[in-house]
């Protein structure tokens, strides 16, 4: 068996998936990959390069520094190991098409695949745990929605994900209790929504047209002001802050919701 040496002042990925895609060319080759990671001083490349000589290993790295390549190529020179320079190559090309220099920070890579991939979480937390579904799972939210029909529960929830928090949100209904669970979440992670009763009952009203007249007393007012009465008591008695949303946009709600947080974040 062949062992081929990852050495990488990152996480190693970068170069974990070149080689792999290169290795499905060598069907036949049985290959022990060791990723090295985060390697950014010489004296843990001198440690290294003892292990790799023992395994008979080749090398393959992608340092984004000039210096800790400089250095790996003098050591693997005179320990004659062979290295393969992933990103020093295609970074030198880089410099001169763009006439300017590599900034040489490992791990930027990572970082951006990292909230990239973390947005695609929050959003599909959002999706998961919309209109009330697996409340059980609320403890597992950053921030968790709580108001009546029709108080933009779901799009600010959509919204705020896509800025990367883990976002939840439950529907107030008339005299049923909300799930023990959000009384146990600290403050700071509840947030109640609430919104004047002509506004909620005039944006009813187009919602019901736009179903055909159906739904009963949804629209009413005075069915509105009850559940919106009804809301604001469970918000009193959880001591839960609560963000009017009335003729609000949805970012300067998210930015409240936040700038309440961070307050209580800062006192806690």
């Amino acid at each position: 068996m062949k062992t081929i040496f990852i050495i990488s002042d990152g996480t190693g990925r970068t170069a974990e998936q070149t080689l792999m895609a290169a290795l499905t060319q060598f069907p036949k080759a049985t290959v022990d990959i060791v990723v090295k990671p985060e390697v950014r001083s010489e004296s843990q490349m001198e440690q290294l390069i003892s292990e790799v000589k023992t395994a008979g290993g080749l090398v393959v790295h992608t340092l984004v520094s000039q210096a800790l390549r400089d250095s790996l190529v003098r050591i693997t020179r005179i320990h004659n190991i062979d290295a393969i320079d992933l990103m020093g190559p295609l970074l030198g090309r880089l410099s001169l098409y763009f006439a300017n220099t590599p900034t040489q920070e490992p791990g930027l890579f990572f970082q951006l695949n990292r909230e990239y991939f973390k947005r695609i979480d929050s959003v599909q937390f959002a999706f998961n745990h919309d209109d009330g579904q697996r409340y059980y799972e609320y403890d597992k939210a950053e921030i968790v929605l709580v108001g009546v029909s029709r108080t933009f529960k779901t799009p600010l929830s959509i919204y705020m994900a896509f800025k990367g928090w883990f976002v939840a949100n439950y529907p107030v209904i008339l005299g049923v209790e909300p799930p023990e669970i959000l009384s146990k979440l600290p403050i700071g992670r509840v947030f109640g929504l609430t919104t004047e009763a002509a506004d909620l009952s005039s944006l009813r009203s187009v919602r019901q047209q736009y179903l055909g007249g159906s739904g009963g007393d949804y629209a009413s007012i005075d069915y509105v002001k009850k559940e919106l009465n009804y809301a604001n008591s469970i918000f009193a008695e959880h001591d839960w802050p609560v963000v009017a949303v009335t003729s609000k946009p949805i970012e300067e709600i998210a930015s409240e919701i936040l700038a309440i947080k961070r307050r209580i974040t800062a006192s806690g």
